[in-house]
């Protein structure tokens, strides 16, 4: 009796062989574009975070007396990455006096710090820029 009972064991085995094969080919694309997006999320916080602190630095010296903007945009491009160095907008505006207000925008386009892997599902960085402006008083 025991050898009959395993017999059906293996016929269900042999159906069940391909199941394992569909799973994967239902859940692969699902976890690739979760794997993508952890990747490309992870690399545009980490510039938007450069950049945010590029335009600080932009400003604090740009806040200070007798500071030409040539000054203010070597100290932002000294704190961009290389790579954001090359096409970054840097617009600087200074006030003449003490208390005058001064702001620093630094604009730098995202598909230059990520690779744009998540277009196949609808978001794509092109045309997109990270913009960062401090705004401070002149001292």
């Amino acid at each position: 009796m025991k050898n009959n009972l395993k017999q059906p064991e293996k016929a269900e085995q042999k159906k069940r062989s391909g199941f394992l094969t569909m799973e994967l080919v239902m859940v692969l694309p699902i976890l690739l574009i979760i794997l993508f997006a952890l990747f490309e999320f992870s690399m545009l916080f980490y510039a938007r975070g450069n950049v945010s602190e590029a335009s600080r630095a932009g400003a604090r010296t740009a806040s200070l007396p007798g500071v030409d903007q040539e000054e203010i945009r070597r100290d932002v491009l000294r704190i961009l990455k290389p790579r954001m160095r090359s096409l970054a907008d840097i617009e600087v505006e200074q006030g003449k006096y003490s208390g005058d207000p001064v702001s620093v925008t630094v604009r730098v386009p995202m598909r230059i710090v990520s690779p744009d892997l998540l277009w196949p599902i609808g978001y794509s960085l092109k045309n997109r820029d990270f913009i960062a402006e401090t705004r401070m008083m002149k001292e």
